[in-house]
């Protein structure tokens, strides 16, 4: 009979094994590939000494095909608690040394047992994903593992954040559990999402193509859309996740987590009084105008490398959180097309699911023309953005710095879909379309008949250039609530948000509403 010194020597040294994973030289291998380990990952995901494991002698229970002897303690996969920047969080680390970090029924339990309580406690789940997929040994039990993460992922969506980091492989069904999170990060070179590989590619298709080329972090993060985030190394994936949660509450119920700041509420941009070009068809950079409102340096973008004409991303307006969305006329003029509609409409929607108000930049010319959009279903995805601003009720401002012509006036947060506070430059031109389109559909036949027809266009479109392109008609009707100063967007903004901090709008009662997906 073991006495109890035996019996804690056991445990420690069970817990060294379990710390191994695959073993030394399988942890050489994933260094020489240029990545860190599970455990690695998470010392440097976490706060310091915070991390408390979960399983970590849970095994596999095949029997069949010599796995019966090839049990490794934790079954390829690190979960359990800790905490990031002092606030709880939950958190799967899936070890490549361990079966290549092949996902067996042991292993999905592991992960659904993490998931559980953070739904039960109400804090993130961050998943580090590092797997060659399925275990194919365990047939139906693996898979039947992947469905339980899947409808665990669902239910969790809209209630806590679910972040999901890309540090390996990524393959076959294993895609989808990161595909319904809120956000992918991905990292350059070593890691890989895709649903059928390279080999399987080439023999249905006959098309030859490289891991990267398939279903590399470029690919995803400014082809596909499906990443959010491309980052060169796993040191700063890790580095930029703590960052995301910085701006997030734990849940849907929680409050925003705000940070003081320096930075004064009435600072004046006096640039941004001049930063809108006397030609209406020259572009300038939004991102300009975003970097002198928000708190300095508090800009944090999502999905940068994607759909480039619109831009989205979290920053702070007097230390509090906000979701922000704006055209950039220096990509595409700003023209709303289909992925930039996905984009923003994804956006909008996770913002209201956390109670994060929407800080929206208006400068568009209206949804992109072309047969290629219209069969690719831009009327659908366009869709998808008049529902999210609709249906989204928290404080929502919207600030007109230039164009917002037609049904895209409309759709970005107009008052007329809920927007709460409505402001416009004088720069703004709010009109059913641009003002040479205007004038030739409107005075068609006057120019028709005039002896000078370019002379006559000239003045009538100067005429109506002075009329109509600016936002006083909309303030005239309350459209707009106010006309202001462009050096004075800051505080405006700030007030606005401060007066809607108690805002409470709800929508009809439903089970849930059917977006055009």
């Amino acid at each position: 009979m073991k006495t109890t010194k035996e019996k804690l020597e056991e445990l420690r040294q069970l817990k060294e094994q379990a710390k191994l994973g695959g073993g030394e030289d399988r942890i050489k291998v994933q260094h020489r590939k240029g990545k860190l380990t599970a455990r690695e990952r998470l010392d440097l995901l976490l706060d310091p000494g915070t991390f408390q494991e979960t399983d970590m002698f849970a095994t596999h229970r095949t029997t069949d095909f010599g796995l019966a002897d090839q049990k490794v303690l934790g079954d390829g996969v690190v979960t359990g608690y800790g905490k990031i920047e002092g606030r709880l969080v939950y958190v799967f680390s899936q070890d490549f040394t361990v079966f290549g970090g092949s996902l067996s029924e042991a292993h999905a339990e592991k992960i659904c047992k993490v998931m559980d309580l953070a739904m039960k406690n109400g804090a993130p789940v961050i998943g580090l994903n590092d797997s060659g997929g399925a275990r194919i040994q365990e047939g139906v039990e693996s898979l039947a593992g992947y469905a339980d993460i899947f409808l665990r992922n669902t239910l969790a969506s809209g209630v806590i954040p679910q972040i999901s980091a890309i540090m390996g492989p990524c393959a076959g069904g294993a895609v989808y559990s990161p595909a319904i999170t809120d956000f992918v990060f991905m990292v350059e070179g070593t890691s890989h999402m895709f649903v059928t590989g390279p080999n399987v590619v080439k023999t249905v298709t006959h098309e030859d193509v490289s891991f990267d080329e398939l279903g590399g972090a470029t690919i995803h993060s400014g082809t596909s859309g499906v990443s959010h985030f491309s980052v060169p190394t796993e040191v700063e994936c890790l580095r930029q996740i703590r960052t995301l949660l910085s701006y997030l509450p734990s849940n849907n119920v929680d409050d925003l987590p705000i940070e003081s700041t320096a930075d004064s509420i009435t600072r004046a941009e006096e640039s941004l009084d001049e930063i809108i070009p006397d030609n209406p068809n020259k572009p300038y950079d939004m991102k300009l105008v975003l970097e002198a409102v928000v708190d300095r340096g508090s800009f944090f973008e999502v999905h940068a490398q994607w759909a480039r004409n619109i831009i989205v991303g979290f920053a702070r307006m007097n230390g509090r959180p906000v979701g922000i969305v704006a055209q950039q006329p220096a990509v595409l003029a700003g023209v709303l097309d289909i992925d930039s509609s996905d984009k923003g409409a994804r956006f909008v929607r996770f913002c209201d699911c956390f109670n994060i108000p929407i800080l929206t930049f208006e400068d568009v010319p209206g949804f992109l023309p072309g047969i290629k959009q219209e069969h690719g279903g831009i009327i659908r995805h366009g869709a998808k953005l008049l529902f999210a601003y609709c249906e989204a009720t928290v404080p929502k401002v919207t600030v007109i710095t230039r164009k917002a012509y037609g049904g895209a006036y409309d759709v970005m947060s107009s008052k007329h879909v809920r927007g709460d506070i409505n402001y416009a430059w004088p720069t703004a031109e709010i009109a059913v379309m641009g003002v040479d389109g205007a004038v030739s559909i409107i005075f068609k036949d006057e120019i028709a008949n005039a002896p000078d027809q370019e002379a006559r266009r000239q003045e009538l479109v100067a005429e109506y250039q002075d009329k109509f392109a600016n936002p006083y008609i909309a303030a005239a009707r309350g459209y707009v609530d106010e006309v202001i100063e462009p050096r004075h967007t800051r505080e405006k903004v700030i007030v606005a948000l401060d007066m809607l901090k108690n805002k409470r709008d709800t929508n009809p009662p439903k089970k849930h509403g059917n977006i055009p997906l």
